[in-house]
């Protein structure tokens, strides 16, 4: 169950072409980002930027925006998201259809969008998100779920149940959850791969990374193992490169000639996101050691990218 993972990895990434234009590599959005966590978000958008996207969104609460710009100015951000201690129940209605209205507007140019790195856990604004999922669902958008993300699908499975293009990436706890709310039994380690199997199964075929000392991945019928590489670092952020990682992959696989026929997009997507990002975190380990902090992982993408794939190819 191993898989080539670099091997994958080379097959999608597309070449470099004089004759391309700005969009398409891959134009990626992240929804997410609020008054306590902005890290998150931008450590989703720039990794998307930093493996080769030309164009990483955030979409955020106002109080989130002014913060994440000032990480970057290559991130386009949307400052339209809002919380329940910011809008008066009178109001919420009108300005949740706002929202929506101003996300319609970008929905078809975006080729996969991250949700929840940063989000929180307001009411308010996960109703909101939910209303921007299920239209993503309508526009065939395929959709990376992290963070906050998972805690909204976990509460709400119907959100991607039976959606072929939405990608899970559970830690240890979020995967305790899924497990528990959609199986209604605990984790077996002993049988993981089967119980995988069965979990995405029971969500309608959706792909699941679970992330841990090997990437499990699998879509309800093919079960991928991601192994080496990576660090014994656990810096909080990680998971939000891997999900800006998985969308720029996912977005490279759809336009892509299969390596195997039998893989979707969003499984070669998993597979290739994982292969990189655990050995941008090798290379920076090897450098930092101890101190190696998500920003260090980041600056090791380039470079991880341009083994596996270089750019004169």
């Amino acid at each position: 169950m191993e898989v080539d993972a670099i091997g994958i990895l080379r097959s999608i990434t597309p070449s470099l072409d004089h004759l391309k234009h700005k969009g398409q590599a891959g134009n990626i959005a992240v929804v997410g980002g609020c008054r306590e966590y902005t890290g998150a978000p931008f450590f989703s958008a720039i990794s998307a930027l930093k493996i080769g996207a030309d164009l990483s969104h955030v979409f955020c609460t106002k109080d989130a925006a002014t913060v994440i710009k000032s990480y970057s100015p290559e991130l386009i951000v949307h400052p339209i998201l809002e919380e329940s201690y910011s809008v008066r129940e009178e109001d919420k209605k009108a300005v949740s259809s706002k929202v929506i209205e101003e996300i319609d507007k970008w929905l078809e140019r975006f080729d996969c969008l991250v949700v929840g790195p940063g989000l929180g856990r307001d009411s308010f604004l996960l109703e909101c998100v939910a209303e921007i999922m299920k239209h993503a669902k309508k526009s065939n958008v395929p959709m990376v779920i992290d963070g906050d993300g998972l805690f909204l699908v976990t509460n709400s499975v119907d959100l991607v149940n039976g959606y072929p293009l939405a990608v899970l990436t559970p830690n240890v706890n979020e995967y305790k959850r899924l497990v528990q709310k959609v199986l209604q039994c605990e984790v077996n380690d002993q049988d993981e791969h089967q119980q995988l199997l069965s979990l995405a199964k029971g969500l309608g075929g959706v792909t699941i990374l679970r992330k841990g000392a090997s990437d499990i991945i699998c879509n309800g019928e093919t079960v991928k193992v991601v192994k080496g590489f990576g660090s014994a670092r656990r810096c909080g952020g990680q998971g939000d490169i891997l999900s800006g990682s998985v969308a720029v992959f996912v977005s490279w696989a759809q336009d892509s000639a299969k390596p195997e026929p039998n893989l979707s997009s969003t499984m070669l997507g998993c597979i290739a996101g994982s292969v990189l990002v655990r050995k941008a975190a090798s290379v920076a380990f090897k450098s930092k050691g101890r101190s190696t902090l998500t920003s260090d992982i980041i600056n090791c993408l380039g470079t991880s990218m341009e083994e596996f794939y270089p750019a004169n190819q």
